[in-house]
C-alpha cells in the first residue's frame, strides 16, 4: 500500500476511530496546545461557532446519570452507566452558532464539525486514540442541561480520548486500511439541459 511522503497527509490517511482506548489522556494544557491545529478550519466570517468542554473524573458519572434519566433507565444502588467511562477524557463538541446575515446555521454546524475533526486528527498525530460518539440522547433536555447549553446550541457528541496500546498501534501501522477509491466521490456538474 502506497504511503504519503508528507507526514500530515499520512497521519490523515492512517487515522482510525478507536472504540476502545486505554488509560490516560492529554492535560488541559496539552489540549490548548493542540487546539492551534483547529485554527485553519473553514469558518465563514471567522465566527468561531463552536466550543469544547472537557469531562474528566466525576463529570463522566454525571453524564452517565443524565443519559440514564434521558433514556428512562433505572439502576440498582451503586450501579452506574459505564459508557462515559470508556475513556479518561471526553471532549463535548458544542456547535454555538452566532447570528450573522451571511452565514446560515447549517454552515456554522459544519464549521463546528470540522473543528472537532481537526482536533481528532491532531490528537491522533499526538499519539492519542479517539472515538467520536453520539447517541439518541445527545440533545435530550437532561444532557443539554448538564452541559449548560443555550437554546441555540447543539451538542454534537463527545470525543472519547485515551492512550493507544503499543501492540494495537503497531498492528494499525503494519496493516493500514484500504485507501478510498476517489472515483465515486469526485464528479462534475450534469450537462446543461438548456444548452443548444
Amino acid at each position: 500500500m502506497a504511503t504519503f511522503d508528507d507526514p500530515v497527509l499520512e497521519a490523515m490517511a492512517t487515522r482510525r476511530s478507536l472504540a476502545k482506548v486505554g488509560p490516560g489522556a492529554p492535560t488541559d494544557d496539552e489540549l490548548r496546545e493542540l487546539l492551534a491545529a483547529v485554527t485553519p478550519v473553514a469558518d465563514h466570517k471567522a465566527l468561531r461557532p463552536w466550543r469544547l468542554l472537557a469531562l474528566r473524573g466525576d463529570d463522566r458519572a454525571r453524564l452517565g446519570d443524565a443519559l440514564d434519566t434521558a433514556a428512562g433507565t433505572t439502576r440498582e444502588p451503586g450501579e452506574r452507566n459505564t459508557k462515559p467511562f470508556r475513556a479518561d477524557l471526553l471532549i463535548a463538541v458544542v456547535a454555538s452558532p452566532k447570528a450573522h446575515p451571511a452565514v446560515p446555521v447549517w454552515e456554522q454546524h459544519a464549521t463546528a464539525a470540522g473543528a472537532a475533526h481537526l482536533l481528532e486528527l491532531a490528537l491522533w498525530r499526538a499519539g492519542w486514540g479517539v472515538m467520536w460518539r453520539t447517541g439518541l440522547a445527545v440533545n435530550s433536555p437532561e444532557v443539554r442541561a448538564l452541559h449548560g447549553l443555550a437554546d441555540h446550541e447543539l451538542l454534537m457528541g463527545w470525543l472519547y480520548v485515551g492512550s493507544v496500546d503499543a501492540d494495537l498501534r503497531a498492528r494499525i501501522d503494519e496493516a493500514p486500511r484500504k485507501r478510498l477509491d476517489p472515483e465515486p466521490f469526485l464528479g462534475a456538474l450534469p450537462a446543461d439541459a438548456g444548452a443548444v
